[in-house]
């Protein structure tokens, strides 16, 4: 089966039709810079011509780097105010409906995208317990993941760490504003994952987003007690995760594992009965 999957950036959005049996793009993506102003109406209309490149009518699946709640924005750290409050859901439906008529866009934020995606076909795939997806951008986001269910809209990327946002000093964009050796950067990365290391114990750290692809030049320096690797989906991750949404597949559940029972020595009542 295939759904269409929209990954809406910062600075771009991009979108393909995905196989979601196998978690493949069935054609190569096409991208288009994200307009400025990001308004609603702009970013909408940006949507529906990434969509109509392909000629698509069915299922839609969209990110959107905010908290979503019943397919509304309720923040707008890293995209135009005037999200707040919007109808994501309904602002890009009707966009799509006058476009290709009357296709019904999913929305999920973005960094949850992601760590569907990932824990469906990527790095965190078959793993039980607790699972940290985190993607370096623009920003921090965040995915949790328990037994592989996912718990939505986490945003650990805003935790104060030494009285800072974590976002401004550790994202990948703060790296590149502060033209930060991979050395120095990768101290504040480690500060922000033990910080979160500390608060939930994860079984498995994934990171994520655009420093993904450049592992080899920071991993070295991380000392977590965690284990964390980088993700596999990289950029197509949103995308694939976005389609996975639309049709309901975003809680592929895994085994929850069972604490093993450590029989003692066999005890014998008085009487030679055996309890």
């Amino acid at each position: 089966m295939r759904v269409f999957g929209v990954d809406i950036g910062g600075t771009g959005i991009k979108g393909a039709p995905v196989d979601i049996e196998d978690g493949t793009l069935a054609a190569p993506r096409f991208r288009i810079p994200t307009p400025r102003p990001a308004d609603p109406e702009s970013v909408a209309r940006t949507v529906a011509q990434v969509v109509e490149h392909f000629d698509w009518s069915g299922p839609v699946g969209a990110t959107f780097p905010a908290v979503i709640k019943s397919g509304v924005a309720r923040t707008a750290a890293n995209v135009d105010p005037s999200w707040v409050d919007t109808d994501v859901s309904a602002t890009l439906s009707t966009a799509l409906g006058s476009a290709l008529g009357g296709t019904e866009v999913s929305v999920v934020n973005d960094a949850d995208a992601a760590g569907v995606a990932e824990m469906a076909f990527g790095a965190g795939r078959d793993t039980s317990g607790l699972v940290v997806m985190t993607t370096f951008g623009t920003g921090i986001g965040t995915a949790l993941f328990l037994h592989g269910q996912l718990v939505p809209n986490t945003e650990l990327g805003h935790l104060e760490i030494h009285g800072h946002d974590a976002e401004t000093k550790a994202s990948e964009a703060a790296r590149e504003r502060e033209d930060l050796s991979w050395d120095k950067w990768a101290k504040r990365v480690n500060r922000y994952l033990a910080t979160v290391e500390a608060l939930l114990w994860p079984d498995l750290i994934i990171i994520g987003g655009g420093a993904s692809k450049k592992a080899d030049k920071f991993f070295d320096h991380l000392q977590l007690r965690t284990k964390v690797v980088p993700a596999q989906l990289q950029n197509d991750a949103g995308i694939i995760g976005a389609a996975l949404v639309a049709v309901g597949d975003q809680t592929r559940p895994r085994p929850v594992p069972r604490p093993t029972r450590r029989r003692g020595p066999a005890t014998r009542p008085p009487g030679g009965r055996r309890p």
